[in-house]
């Protein structure tokens, strides 16, 4: 009896041992994706304000003044300052901070090199920050912005690139962030200098490094759908991996972490 009792008692301990380990990278991986969804916020907010920098310069070069400054906003400057000389440099200072509709509040700078005006086919618009922050996180990297042109559906599509990207938090707390992808402006393009009613659909890969060192990437399998105001992800779902795992499922529709066959809810 004793020889059908010890290898039952291995598997029954071997399994035991498994479902821990699943439960153990499950909560490991719930964390990075929690990470991930903050410092894709960021990066997505990054890239929708210095389109908005762009639109809002387009206006006031074709009025020749040569800033803009408003309480609720960040102070604007063009150089060179015409309406046709490209490349531009755009300077956004959000100086001590600014707070948006949104409730974020910006600090710093973010820099702007066009190679013309954002509704342009085949424009390059290239972002740098200089300690800059959105709220308490600072913010780091290259982003960069294509226009690819009109789609079949009229909408202008953008590639974006985002190069050695990273967010810091107040306590020092690091996430890496790489993304290639297409954004396809699907709302708002018809109110250019208003981007509280912008709407856009995103696709392609994102990948980093959580700030506990574990790589995590993610492709789109159904579209991401962002809205400005208030700031969210409606819909969309991201295939993942993280470390070791492979086919976790992002579901920003049903705001679901699938891993192993069980579902989390997920911070968005």
């Amino acid at each position: 009896m004793k020889k059908i009792i010890v290898p039952i008692l291995a598997l029954f301990f071997m399994s035991c041992e498994e479902e821990l380990q699943k439960a153990v990278d499950s909560a490991s991986a719930i964390e990075v994706l929690n990470e991930y969804a903050i410092v894709n916020k960021v990066f997505q907010d990054a890239g929708n304000n210095s389109g908005d920098a762009v639109l809002s310069s387009e206006n006031l070069a074709s009025s020749s003044k040569s800033s803009q400054t408003k309480a609720d906003g960040p102070i604007i400057t063009i150089e060179p300052l015409d309406f046709t000389t490209f490349p531009k440099t755009i300077t956004v200072d959000y100086q001590d901070g600014v707070l948006g509709k949104d409730g974020i509040t910006r600090k710093g700078i973010a820099t702007i090199v066009s190679t013309n005006w954002y509704g342009v086919e085949g424009s390059k618009h290239t972002t740098t920050f200089n300690n800059y922050y959105h709220n308490d996180y600072k913010v780091e990297g290259t982003h960069v912005v294509n226009n690819l042109g009109e789609n079949g559906d009229g909408d202008l599509q953008y590639s974006v690139t985002i190069e050695n990207g990273k967010i810091t938090s107040s306590t020092g707390r690091s996430i890496n962030y790489v993304e290639n992808s297409t954004r396809t402006w699907v709302a708002g393009s018809d109110t250019p200098l208003n981007i509280w009613d912008d709407e856009y659909m995103l696709d392609g890969t994102q990948s980093g490094v959580s700030s506990k060192g574990i790589t995590y990437s993610l492709t789109t399998e159904e579209s991401l759908h962002f809205v400005l105001l208030p700031r969210n992800i409606k819909s969309g779902i991201l295939d993942v991996s993280v470390g070791n795992i492979d086919d976790i499922k992002l579901n920003y529709t049903t705001k679901m972490i699938t891993i192993f066959g069980k579902e989390y809810p997920f911070g968005n």
